[in-house]
């Protein structure tokens, strides 16, 4: 029988974390495996499948991310607007799951065809459910953040599985088999979702209930064939980079003008302020993913032809390490790093949010100074230390446990809720750009290889993580610097 929770019911839970979270954590679990396991294999495949030489795989790469964050914002305007959290949820889930099967059938031929559907199923999927955990907490509910800190644990568990165990299948035993394992939890998330969402009481419902059931479907089965007819366009748009950079700078001009637009109507000078203090920290998020999602791209044609098999005691594929590393850190310090934050505050001595960023960067800009030194440790084949290649991504993991998680819960802080999809969206927008400068810096770290050894890649990779790891340094000092003026901003909000 339906349970009809109202939404005071769910926010007035017992104990740290509301029961709903754990649901919403487990179908985010298995959409992470789906979606990590598909991101760590993106470069290799296109290197080693499909033939194409590093920095057309960087750029290629750079503009897959890019459209897949870049549709979390579209997604995100159109579940606030017009779908709900829930459907939109429900035809995302079911879009990645086609563009999955689709490559598996036919990984060389179907690839990009696949991929196309991915971008729209990710777009339509990826930002409600962080939109429904801020949902379950009351707007002055201190433990928001912890909820979010959980939950960005079960995303890295998602990530950590799928992260490890795509590229093992794709190269040990089959891409089809690679492809064909994403899709298969993606089914076990939509079936999770859709066995718990009437826990979720109205969190998530259409917003436009009050509209007649009639006109309200023909507006949902609009979204939906926009969606579905836009399809070929982004096959075109992702196989031809170009496109893809006039794509992402319009996108880019109308959601910082939307922005300005909904900050505008506001009308009440202390929101703005907040909304300006979220934008801030969006743009930040920004700087960092250009360094931090080298990750996908340079860091894992790194890993494929200059590291050697050995961490610690084990003989481990370097791939595997590249895209699992970062996730397995991340589950094992996000509670001690939540922990400290707890410490920090009953002793009065808690950074502020901004502070945080800044240390954010400092520890990144110290991993990318790691991935330079692995030069020191170089072989006459070219091959370097698995072992401080991994020293780097605990370094990285740091740092982005100083912003990821409470990243997303300080935009749901800052925006007033008629604006969270739209602001979570933003932040998913960023990433996208992120994404996007990523490629391109990967794609220039590639292109200085003037040589063809091995020995030669390794300079030219290493040479670009020295002047990103520069760039970070400059942005973490900046961050604290004006976080007096940001704080400001924040107001009241911590």
């Amino acid at each position: 029988m339906e349970q009809n929770l109202t939404i005071e019911q769910i926010q007035d839970f017992k104990g740290k974390y509301p029961k709903q979270l754990w649901s919403l954590f487990m179908v985010e679990m298995w959409e992470r495996f789906c979606f990590y396991g598909m991101r760590g294999v993106l470069t290799f495949f296109m290197v080693d499948q499909l033939f194409l030489k590093d920095d057309a795989a960087s750029l290629q790469y750079g503009a897959i991310q890019a459209f897949v964050y870049a549709f979390t914002f579209i997604g995100g305007i159109f579940a606030d607007k017009v779908l709900g959290f829930k459907k939109s949820l429900f035809f995302g889930g079911v879009v990645m799951i086609l563009g999955n099967l689709l490559i598996a059938f036919s990984p060389q031929t179907m690839f990009y065809y696949g991929i196309a559907f991915s971008i729209i199923g990710t777009g339509f999927f990826k930002p409600n459910i962080s939109s429904m955990v801020g949902e379950l907490y009351h707007e002055k509910d201190p433990r928001r953040d912890a909820g979010y800190g959980m939950f960005y644990a079960g995303i890295n568990i998602g990530g950590l599985f799928g992260g490890a165990l795509c590229i093992y299948l794709g190269k040990y035993h089959s891409w089809s088999l690679c492809f064909l394992a994403a899709a298969i939890v993606m089914i076990l998330g939509l079936i999770t979702f859709l066995y718990t969402k009437k826990n979720l009481g109205p969190i998530g419902n259409s917003p436009l209930l009050e509209l007649p059931a009639q006109k309200r479907k023909i507006r949902e089965i609009a979204v939906y064939a926009g969606s579905v007819l836009s399809i070929p366009l982004i096959f075109i748009m992702v196989k031809n980079t170009s496109y893809t950079d006039y794509f992402m700078y319009t996108i880019g001009a109308v959601a910082i003008g939307y922005f300005i637009f909904e900050l505008i109507k506001l009308g009440e000078i202390s929101l703005q302020k907040k909304l300006f203090a979220a934008f801030i920290f969006i743009f930040c998020y920004f700087l960092f993913m250009a360094i931090f999602e080298q990750s996908g791209g340079s860091l894992s044609l790194f890993a494929k032809d200059n590291l050697k098999s050995s961490l610690l005691f084990f003989q481990i594929d370097p791939n595997i390490v590249n895209n699992s590393s970062n996730t397995f850190f991340v589950i094992v310090f996000s509670p001690l790093a939540g922990l400290l934050w707890l410490w920090l505050a009953n002793k009065k001595i808690e950074p502020n949010t901004i502070i945080k960023f800044g240390i954010g960067f400092l520890f990144l800009a110290a991993s990318f100074f790691i991935f330079y030194y692995t030069r020191f440790f170089v072989d006459e084949n070219g091959k370097t230390s698995l072992n401080i290649f991994t020293l780097a991504y605990l370094v990285t993991t740091l740092g982005e446990l100083c912003l990821g998680p409470i990243g997303m819960s300080i935009i749901t802080k800052l925006s007033p809720k008629k604006l969270f999809g739209m602001m979570m969206g933003l932040w998913f927008l960023a990433s996208a750009f992120g994404q996007l400068a990523a490629g391109k810096l990967g794609a220039e770290m590639s292109k200085s290889n003037t040589g063809s050894s091995l020995l030669s890649k390794l300079q030219s990779y290493t040479d670009g993580y020295y002047q990103l790891a520069i760039y970070a340094l400059i942005a973490g000092v900046g961050l604290i610097v004006l976080s007096p003026f940001v704080k400001k901003l924040m107001q009241e909000v911590k």
